[in-house]
């Protein structure tokens, strides 16, 4: 079994930085894809931020402002924002995939956590 726990949102003005982290237990190995994704307020649907596998990708819309990364040693997974914005605001959840191949979609992960709530203030 895989949980996954997600941890360092909060309030933060626009420009300001966190890092979000997601700690993994279970089957979760160095190569097992993961990844961020985030759902605005009001939004049906998850929206892809960034993912780390085999390579990094990581949407556009926050290319030059947040960064992916993993400590394997300690299962965790990161996601490091700085000139936050009020649109940046979101729930964001940390996914993980028990396949080989890392995704954009929603559809190609099978592990979710639950989620933490940024807030960028104007």
């Amino acid at each position: 079994q895989v949980r996954l726990v997600e941890s360092g949102g909060g309030l933060v003005q626009a420009g300001g930085s966190l890092t979000l982290s997601c700690a993994a237990s279970g089957s979760i190995f160095s190569t097992s894809p993961m990844a961020w994704f985030r759902q605005a307020p009001g939004k049906d649907e998850r929206e892809f931020v960034a993912r780390i596998d085999n390579t990094i990708v990581t949407a556009y819309s926050v290319k030059d402002r947040f960064t992916i990364s993993r400590d394997n040693a300690k299962n965790t997974m990161f996601l490091q924002m700085k000139n936050l914005r009020p649109e940046d605001t979101a729930a964001y959840y940390c996914a993980a995939s028990s396949g080989r191949m890392g995704s954009t979609r929603e559809s190609g992960y099978n592990y979710w956590g639950q989620g933490t709530q940024v807030t960028v203030s104007s």
